[in-house]
């Protein structure tokens, strides 16, 4: 038995990590309580470093609260931007300088974990996981049988035995051929 080597793309290292990070967002107005808080346009992408995966996003936070002794409310929206990294570990004898694309998946979108009000100003943390697929060359190995031939060669040749049998006026007189 013989093997033949294909070089081809294929993830050489998967991760994943989930991260929490801390905002502060000062309101128009003194918040007495927040009634509400969602995250909204979550924006990502990811790069090699020298030996780690650099992630880079963004996203919208809105908070809902209330002031002047909770008998108003207003929205605030603010954008916030993060930078996270990852050590991905690569399988055999890849390595990230010669990876040929970096894809980061965001596996739980980012909610709020905790919010609270200190000296007028919103503090809020942010929890999400994201996921690294580092795609690179890759050897697989085959086994391959020696003797065997390329091509199997056909031919058209049409059985004579056939031709014979066939009813050309078919078409002509349907009732003859019952």
């Amino acid at each position: 038995m013989a093997f033949k080597e294909i070089v081809t793309k294929a993830v050489v290292g998967k991760a994943k990590k989930t991260s929490s990070n801390d905002f502060t967002m000062q309101t128009e107005q003194v918040p007495t309580t927040v009634l509400g808080c969602w995250v909204i346009n979550h924006t990502f992408s990811g790069s090699k470093g020298d030996s780690k995966v650099n992630i880079n996003g963004s996203y919208d936070v809105n908070v809902w609260y209330s002031y002047d002794t909770d008998s108003k409310t207003a929205v605030s929206t603010k954008k916030y931007s993060y930078t996270d990294t990852m050590v991905v570990p690569l399988k055999d004898d890849a390595s990230l300088a010669s990876a040929s694309e970096i894809i980061v998946r965001c596996l739980r979108q980012p909610t709020v974990s905790n919010v609270t009000i200190e000296d007028g100003i919103v503090h809020l943390s942010i929890e999400k996981e994201l996921g690294v697929e580092v795609v690179g060359d890759a050897k697989v190995k085959i086994n391959v049988e020696e003797d065997e031939d390329d091509y199997v060669e056909v031919y058209d040749d049409v059985d004579e035995e056939i031709t014979e049998e066939v009813n050309e006026d078919y078409l002509d007189n349907p009732t003859d051929n019952e």
